[in-house]
């Protein structure tokens, strides 16, 4: 009788997850906000994973990855979207505007403010998003100055060193007057933005009087000599363990109460700087994401209606 021929065993290898740390995410945000460069981030993050191929592999889980679909796709027929030109301070001012594809009626129009990667296809979703509730959208490129929102990312981060703020302020002040005037708008101007735009809407508050309404997201704050300038009610989200720019918070609320400023604060425990921004596996927080968004559109609603 013959014996049965033992067949080889064959093991699969273990694909896991790589573990992301705060650290790793701090170390980030670090180089995202211009305090390390490419070249020295990635020997931290290659220090805190332990080697070359681990850092490799998490790096981009904590980039945002821009091939990420988008919530509203750009050929949605629910929303008519165009690139456009408008009067910046000292030339033209590159912009996406969005706006609801069924309207008929006069509505409130929005300032998407984008974060420290330019007018990237993300916050070109966002506009999407504001103008499927049923506003005007303008999400501005405030690195038309210089050209415009390169499609290097990196390239684009290193842009924003070299952008004037007084000359942000005067840009954001002119998207203003841009929708102030827009036929299809009813006269009234909110402003939202996101990490560099968080701090370009509390910015922008202090500069433009007209400003109905100011949403920042995760934003550094202006001087307190400055915020009794402020006109605009606000609606400010901060991320729990967004050390560096939650430290601004109390002498913020401090000087908004004391010059009689609306505003309502959030807090969201547990999660980071940039929780909102759907394509960065390992920052976006899906919950604290939702929540402040639905607090945002009804803000937005309740002050341009």
């Amino acid at each position: 009788m013959t014996e049965p021929v033992a067949k080889p065993v064959i093991t699969q290898p273990i694909i896991t997850q790589p573990i992301i740390t705060q650290a790793m995410i701090d170390a980030f945000d670090e180089y995202t906000h211009l305090t390390l460069d490419r070249r020295r981030f990635m020997e931290q993050l290659t220090r805190l994973a332990g080697s070359g191929a681990a850092a490799a592999a998490i790096a981009p889980m904590l980039a945002a990855n821009s091939a990420k679909a988008a919530i509203v796709a750009e050929d949605d027929p629910r929303v008519k979207g165009e690139d456009i030109t408008y009067p910046g301070s000292s030339g033209e001012m590159k912009a996406y505007l969005v706006k609801p594809a069924d309207q008929s009626s006069k509505a409130g129009t929005v300032i998407v403010i984008h974060e420290n990667r330019g007018l990237n296809p993300h916050i070109r979703d966002v506009a999407r998003r504001v103008a499927l509730e049923g506003f005007v959208a303008l999400a501005p490129d405030f690195l038309s100055p210089l050209g415009g929102t390169p499609a290097d990312e990196d390239k684009a981060r290193d842009m924003f060193a070299e952008l004037d703020a007084a000359q942000v302020a005067a840009d954001g002040v002119a998207a203003v007057a841009y929708l102030k005037g827009l036929k299809d708008g009813n006269g009234k101007v909110g402003a939202v933005g996101f990490c560099w735009g968080g701090g370009t809407v509390n910015a922008l508050a202090v500069n433009a009087p007209d400003l109905n309404a100011g949403v920042a997201y995760y934003g550094m704050q202006p001087k307190a000599e400055d915020v009794p300038k402020i006109k605009a009610a606000l609606l400010l989200h901060y991320a729990g363990l967004d050390e560096r720019i939650d430290a601004g918070i109390d002498a913020y609320k401090k000087a908004l109460d004391a010059a009689h400023v609306e505003y309502t604060v959030y807090v969201y425990d547990g999660v980071n700087h940039a929780f909102n921004n759907d394509t960065s596996a390992a920052r976006y927080d899906k919950k604290a994401a939702d929540l402040a968004w639905g607090r945002t559109i009804a803000f937005l609603k309740q002050k341009l209606a």
